[in-house]
């Protein structure tokens, strides 16, 4: 395979290589390059070069200039005036023949294409410049670790034993309580600091009548089961003593039943409180979560529900984050301020954004959604979102190990909500979701999202690469290979990598509820160390290599079980090439990647390069595995 078509492709993206500015201010003057392979014969592919940029709604076109060219290909470049706080652009290319195509953030085409897929500049303010380096690890405050502290067993509760089975079907789910609380975790913080991790993300701990406290009963105080306010002090002081932030998770689009808001509701529709929800027929009918009577959901069109909720410095989003915490994890940010007739999401979104960075100037905000979350990322709202869409989804069918092509188990997960079985999908179809999906957000948005593997609400990644089904550690590595291949794209591509407690050790489930197993610290003899050893590895090379943190992406090929990728940065680039399976070897020209020797490359993980000829080098053939290579960026 000589010829990786993606590689050869002209190529931009919102990252420093390309965009001199990515955090530009309006009025500013921006410096876009296009980078323009040669074709294989050598001759130039693109003679000429233009800019679409859109001011004000109407298009205009401005002619870029050849910077440089050599043997591997040629840089254009042309100046942007920002003139809208978002502007969105993308690139005419002509060559030989006459050939006329757009590059846009989706790739090249051979035709007219629409606006959806145009690169973007935002204007608004950035979020702080800490969120790019972070590796966050998510914590559900009921499983992670018990402290020696006494705890009365609430009322709604069903107190298990630390080693019971989790339940994960019927009406006791919510219900069955382990009682990790905030103490435990800051006894247990040295583990995720050995990890590599640098955030911690909490599920919601507010007092509720539930295990995942997503229900809450109020937002003024952290649930006394947990350990009260002094606890979530103590946590943060320890955290920060780690160099550790922690990011709190606040539910916008309901309260539980039995929330303050809610019973006051309920007694009087004249009151204020009674503006806070919808009442269909009050107080006994309205508006709920997906029919879920215990959580009504909160009407946005209040003041008052805005100014006590998100809204200005005596909200609660204000209040939490000057207690110390770096942000929020916004839960159903999707349906936040969306019921029937009335849209105002990224209303809210921008309320919540301004009253963070006025509480905390450089608080991250990011949204939970499970599906395309493009149209609430336009800048200045939501800094992110959880990148179900452009991440998981695509990783899970590329390396699912239980489907009719894959090893081990055939586990009978369903793909994410639909009511299908999970596919084994191409290399090829699997890059193309992810461009797709990328290629409708602005750069900065993609680089301040998440990339899961799993979480709360997914089944373990172990059981969906074939590990099993048991809810326990898979020991043995049967879906090993396919969870490491997974976690090598986690750790290299864009995004905040964000690992969910228990993956470092193998741990499974079929279901969001069942993956919620307590962390196994009494049982370490059971954790599978490889996997373990190899978290700690890729989170330590995605902390010390800029070019992970913060470089461009820039794809080289996508075959049947194969992709392979470059990270673009100033002072450095790696080359990753992750499989699932052996595969047709790939030979690159060294001219191609902008090189001329193979001494300039070191590995960085896997197997070395080979060289096959003079000025071509092949990527190893094996899988499951996942190779880097690194060298400085050539200038």
């Amino acid at each position: 395979m000589n010829a990786p078509l993606l590689l050869l492709q002209p190529h931009h993206d919102g990252s420093g290589f390309y965009v001199s500015d990515a955090d530009p201010a309006l009025g500013d003057d921006v410096l876009l390059r296009v980078q323009v392979p040669h074709q294989l014969d050598g001759t130039p592919a693109v003679t000429k070069v233009v800019l679409r940029a859109v001011r004000d709604g109407e298009p205009m076109i401005v002619p870029a200039l050849m910077q440089s060219s050599d043997e591997s290909g040629a840089w254009w470049q042309v100046q942007v005036r920002l003139h809208n706080p978002v502007t969105s652009y993308r690139f005419l290319l002509a060559g030989p023949g006459a050939r006329y195509r757009w590059l846009n953030g989706s790739g090249v085409h051979d035709r007219d294409v629409t606006d959806a897929a145009d690169f973007r500049l935002v204007t608004y303010p950035p979020p702080g410049g800490w969120v790019g380096d972070q590796v966050a690890y998510q914590v559900f405050p009921d499983r992670f670790a018990r402290s020696a502290a006494a705890r009365t067993s609430p009322s709604w509760a069903l107190p298990a034993q630390w080693d019971d089975p989790v339940v994960h079907r019927g009406p006791d789910v919510a219900r069955q309580w382990y009682g990790g609380d905030l103490d435990g975790i800051a006894a247990h913080l040295d583990h995720v600091v050995d990890l590599g991790a640098t955030l911690l993300y909490l599920t919601p701990f507010f007092p509720a009548r539930s295990n995942h406290r997503y229900d809450a009963d109020s937002f003024d105080h952290v649930d006394p089961v947990l350990g009260g306010d002094a606890a979530l002090a103590r946590l943060l002081g320890a955290a920060s003593e780690r160099g550790m932030r922690v990011m709190g998770d606040l539910t916008t689009n309901h309260t539980g039943v039995a929330h303050e808001w809610f019973a006051r509701a309920t007694t009087d529709l004249d009151i204020p409180e009674a503006g806070f929800y919808r009442f269909l027929n009050h107080p006994n009918e309205y508006e709920s979560w997906l029919g879920v009577s215990s959580l009504p959901r909160l009407d946005h069109a209040s003041p008052e529900l805005r100014r006590r909720l998100y809204d200005g410095p005596e909200s609660v989003v204000a209040r939490w984050l000057g207690q110390g915490l770096a942000g929020w994890r916004i839960d159903v940010a999707n349906m936040t301020g969306r019921m029937g007739a009335d849209d105002r999401a990224n209303d809210v979104a921008r309320l919540v954004r301004r009253t963070a960075t006025a509480a905390r100037g450089d608080a991250w905000l990011l949204a939970e959604h499970g599906h395309d979350a493009a149209l609430d990322l336009r800048g200045d709202g939501w800094h992110g979102t959880m990148d179900y869409a452009g991440f998981t989804r695509p990783v899970w069918a590329f390396l699912n190990g239980g489907g009719e092509s894959g090893p081990g188990e055939r586990h009978g997960l369903s793909f994410l909500g639909l009511p299908v079985d999970l596919p084994v999908l191409p290399a090829s179809a699997v890059v193309a979701t992810m461009r797709a999906v990328h290629a409708s957000m602005p750069w900065r948005a993609w680089t301040c999202s998440t990339s899961h593997l799993d979480s709360h609400d997914t089944a373990r990644f172990r059981t969906v690469t074939g590990g099993g089904t048991s809810g326990w550690i898979d020991g043995a590595g049967q879906g090993r290979g396919l969870h490491l291949a997974g976690l090598a794209l986690q750790m290299t591509l864009p995004g905040v990598p964000t690992v969910f407690m228990g993956d470092e050790l193998g741990l499974t489930g079929v279901d969001g509820e069942h993956s919620r197993t307590p962390f196994p610290w009494l049982r370490r003899d059971e954790w599978d160390g490889a996997t373990l050893a190899a978290y700690r590895i890729w989170i330590g090379l995605r902390r010390s290599q800029v070019a992970l943190r913060r470089g461009g992406l820039r794809w080289v090929h996508a075959g049947e079980h194969s992709m392979t990728y470059l990270r673009e940065h100033q002072e450095q680039t790696v080359l990753m090439h992750v499989s699932r399976a052996a595969h047709e070897p790939l030979t690159v020209r060294l001219r191609d990647l902008g090189l001329r020797g193979r001494a300039d490359i070191w590995t960085l993980h896997g197997q070395d390069l080979t060289d096959d000829a003079a000025g071509t080098v092949s990527l190893p053939a094996t899988g499951p595995a996942a190779h880097a290579y690194a060298w400085a960026t050539p200038h």
